[in-house]
């Protein structure tokens, strides 16, 4: 499956993803600092990233993979995070979520899924 095309991103969207990046929660520090600087087995992630009209808090180009990190504020946000998740797939995306606890409790099965989802979604990782 290829990536689909790009668009342009619509300025409000790009300065809030930037704005998300500064007030990055702890858990989505803790994930960076394990997936940035092709750390994953080589993988490009990038983080508060714009797609369609969501910004998503990981993104793997090359394993069509979104990743996001729920957290108290997802509690209570079951139909828009649906509607999200439908969307993306739509789009041909893979998403997989996360809870801050997972990332705080178990980095490792953490980036183990992480990198499971990738390569399933076409990424070939350093070995």
């Amino acid at each position: 499956m290829t990536t689909p095309p790009r668009k342009r991103v619509n300025q409000n969207l790009r300065t809030n993803a930037k704005q998300l990046r500064r007030d990055a929660t702890y858990p989505e520090q803790v994930l960076w600092y394990a997936l940035g600087s092709k750390q994953l087995r080589g993988l490009k992630f990038r983080r508060q990233h714009p797609i369609d009209r969501y910004v998503v808090d990981f993104f793997c180009g090359e394993g069509n993979l979104v990743v996001e990190v729920d957290g108290e504020s997802h509690e209570g946000q079951q139909v828009a995070d649906s509607r999200r998740q439908g969307r993306l797939t739509d789009l041909g995306f893979n998403l997989l979520r996360v809870s801050n606890d997972e990332v705080l409790e178990n980095l490792d099965g953490v980036l183990e899924a992480i990198l499971k989802a990738a390569i399933a979604g076409g990424a070939h990782p350093l070995p």
